[in-house]
């Protein structure tokens, strides 16, 4: 028995060397446990937190949490029905901690479907780094999501306290002299326009990039930009100015107050707290409490027309007082 166990250990050292390293799992996944620490290896129900860069084949980053302060929270799935070569089943090898290269072969993965084009070669990679599990065991729903609760406060917490640090080094490392406002908001002006200055009503338009403090791009209007900053090239964006009026709901905060100070034709760069962006909810690849850098032009300013038909406005209903029926 233990010749056999001997035997079996070696031949899958002899199949991990022959795959590079790589372990071979169902439907043609492959996977290395880079960094393997001591702990309980994830089990169904658990509650794990993990950053993951995804890449093709040739290495092409396509898309990352590592470096957006943004983990992913997930539920530990039953592996009963899933797919084979679904990347769980690695999962359920990790403990918190551990590190994982996951190679998920794409004709498995796309088996019944038509396989996009942005897919080329034969393997996506997945970089897994496992950050936090909260085992589910034997505790109660309450105790269980109050423990998830208290983790992820701890996390909206500390991203609170960097905040600021992480404002005042990059002002100090790109040697900025900004101007600040009463509201947080930083701001140099790289070329000074000489048109006039928009106010609240007035619609603006406007390019921008848009970075994180580390220099990772995360969106621009402008498509050589996009490509410089490999952001994903959308074929619907017409890469043209935005327009947007100043003053209106759902345009974050730092947006209409900074574009009421330019002049058309203005080129600046403005450093945004959270409190002027997206606050400790965040927004999609946008974690809580980050502070955003933008490089903006006012390109033009539209004032309304002061001719235009202006909507009806809808009156109240007039409630009449009723008197009382005489008898």
């Amino acid at each position: 028995m233990k010749k056999r166990l001997m035997f079996l250990a070696l031949a899958a050292i002899g199949l991990a060397s022959c795959n590079g390293g790589f372990n071979k799992g169902e439907g043609g996944l492959l996977y290395k446990i880079v960094d393997d620490k001591s702990g309980p290896s994830i089990k169904e129900g658990d509650f794990m937190v993990f950053n993951y860069t995804v890449k093709n084949d040739a290495d092409s980053v396509m898309q990352t949490t590592f470096d957006k302060g943004q983990p992913q929270p997930l539920a530990m799935p039953s592996l009963k029905g899933q797919p084979k070569g679904n990347i769980m089943s690695v999962f359920s090898l990790l403990s918190e901690g551990d590190s994982a290269i996951i190679k998920v072969n794409i004709d498995t993965m796309t088996k019944g479907h038509p396989r996009p084009k942005e897919l080329k070669g034969k393997y996506i990679v997945y970089v897994i780094k496992m950050e936090k599990v909260i085992s589910k065991g034997n505790l109660s729903d309450e105790v269980f999501q109050g423990r998830i609760k208290a983790y992820q406060e701890s996390l909206g917490e500390a991203a609170k306290a960097k905040e600021p640090i992480a404002i005042k080094k990059y002002i100090a490392d790109n040697n900025l002299k900004v101007t600040t406002t009463p509201s947080g908001l930083n701001y140099v002006i790289t070329k000074q326009g000489s048109g006039p200055v928009p106010v609240v009503g007035d619609t603006v338009a406007v390019n921008y990039v848009g970075t994180f403090t580390n220099g990772k791009g995360f969106d621009s209007n402008i498509k050589s930009e996009a490509v410089r900053l490999k952001l994903p090239i959308n074929a619907m964006n017409p890469y043209k100015p935005i327009h947007f009026p100043l003053g209106v709901q759902g345009m974050i905060q730092g947006w209409n107050e900074a574009f009421l100070l330019f002049n058309k034709g203005t080129k600046a760069k403005m450093i945004l707290p959270s409190s002027l962006a997206y606050g400790p909810q965040g927004s999609q690849i946008i974690g809580p409490y980050t502070p955003l850098v933008f490089e903006v032009e006012l390109v033009d300013i539209i004032h309304p027309n002061p001719n235009a038909v202006k909507p009806a406005q809808l009156q109240p209903p007039v409630v009449q007082s009723q008197q009382p029926v005489k008898k």
